[in-house]
């Protein structure tokens, strides 16, 4: 009992936790990619292994997801890392968007 009373002791720690982690997420926005008729999944691998710097587990599953659910976020963070990425998926012919 004595363990519990111990950590209870701080209740305003665990609510500064809760503020940083919540004011991280907000700041996060989402790279998109959608599905086309055009690009095959081989080259849609290559462009996110090569751009986003997904493993090939990773690039074969969002791969999937994209061409069975329409779409999938590929990578988050701030827009300023997203921006380029988002570029240059388009300049390959691949449809993404930032959200």
């Amino acid at each position: 009992m004595k363990i519990l009373e111990k950590y209870n002791e701080s209740p305003s720690r665990e609510y500064e936790e809760d503020i940083l982690v919540e004011e991280i997420l907000t700041d996060s926005h989402r790279l998109v990619l959608h599905n086309d008729d055009f690009n095959t999944f081989d080259f849609v691998i290559e462009c996110l292994i090569e751009i986003c710097g997904h493993t090939e587990e990773q690039a074969q599953q969002c791969t999937l997801l994209v061409h069975f659910k329409g779409k999938c976020t590929v990578k988050t963070g701030p827009t300023d890392i997203l921006i380029p990425m988002h570029e240059k998926l388009i300049s390959r012919g691949l449809t993404s968007e930032i959200v």
